[in-house]
């Protein structure tokens, strides 16, 4: 589905939307927006989404365990002025805080794709990896994917994450859509992340924005993208499973 057709339906959805989730709406239908911005992107750009301090923590660290974080631009950090905001470095803050022996590293790039993903994980495979956290299939499901595409290519990303080591722990994050798309289409996209953490046993965020998508205070200047506050609570969210299965 184009995604400018998407948009349309939001917009004739939205006067019958209740008022608190319409905010969350508009959060994802301006998420949609910058995905588009970034179709374009070639999975070659997603080398560096590894940062280069962390890439020496790591050099300088080989006994340490790597919690490596795999998704898109919430991943990322997109528009943070310093990435040590994002919420994979507020991760590290608090493992360090802790005194435990893990090296959080992002992996994560701005419009990715389940697809993209697919394409690059290869590649991000050639370090080690103790922990991984998948974060991805917001954009396939603003963008309209089928479904069974999105379902695919997570489990092929779990697939070749195992095939590297089955020893390493995947933790699975997941993503709501606003009602517009349908509501079949909204239950079932929902359900690809439950259904993948069920059939491959793995440990489960329902929703990695829970608290944050579509309140202003948490957000950007855009709408879009969680700001510092709305990425320290980002992190509790994970920090909420993580914590099950790392090792203090």
């Amino acid at each position: 589905m184009h995604t400018l057709t998407i948009l349309q339906r939001f917009l004739n959805a939205a006067h019958d939307i209740q008022p608190n989730f319409l905010k969350f709406c508009y959060f994802l239908l301006a998420f949609a927006l910058i995905s588009c911005g970034n179709e374009t992107k070639t999975i070659p750009q997603a080398e560096t989404a590894l940062p280069t301090s962390t890439d020496a923590a790591i050099e300088s660290n080989d006994s340490k365990k790597i919690i490596l974080c795999f998704g898109d631009s919430i991943t990322a950090g997109y528009g943070l002025d310093d990435t040590n905001d994002a919420y994979p470095a507020v991760l590290q803050a608090k493992i360090d805080s802790l005194g435990a022996d893990y090296v959080v590293v992002d992996s994560g790039v701005s419009g990715e794709t389940s697809a993209g993903g697919n394409g690059r994980i290869q590649w991000v495979l050639k370090q080690k990896i103790d922990i991984f956290i998948l974060e991805l299939g917001a954009n396939d499901g603003l963008r309209g994917v089928p479904l069974t595409e999105t379902k695919a290519n997570l489990q092929a990303i779990i697939d070749a994450v195992h095939i590297k080591d089955s020893n390493i722990i995947i933790i699975l994050t997941g993503m709501e859509l606003p009602p517009n798309m349908g509501q079949d289409y909204t239950t079932e996209f929902r359900a690809v992340f439950a259904d993948l953490a069920t059939t491959n046993n793995l440990p489960f965020i329902p929703f990695i924005l829970k608290d944050v998508g579509g309140i202003p205070a948490l957000n950007q200047s855009d709408g879009i993208h969680p700001n510092i506050a709305g990425h320290k609570i980002v992190a509790n969210t994970v920090w909420e499973v993580l914590e099950t299965v790392i090792k203090l």
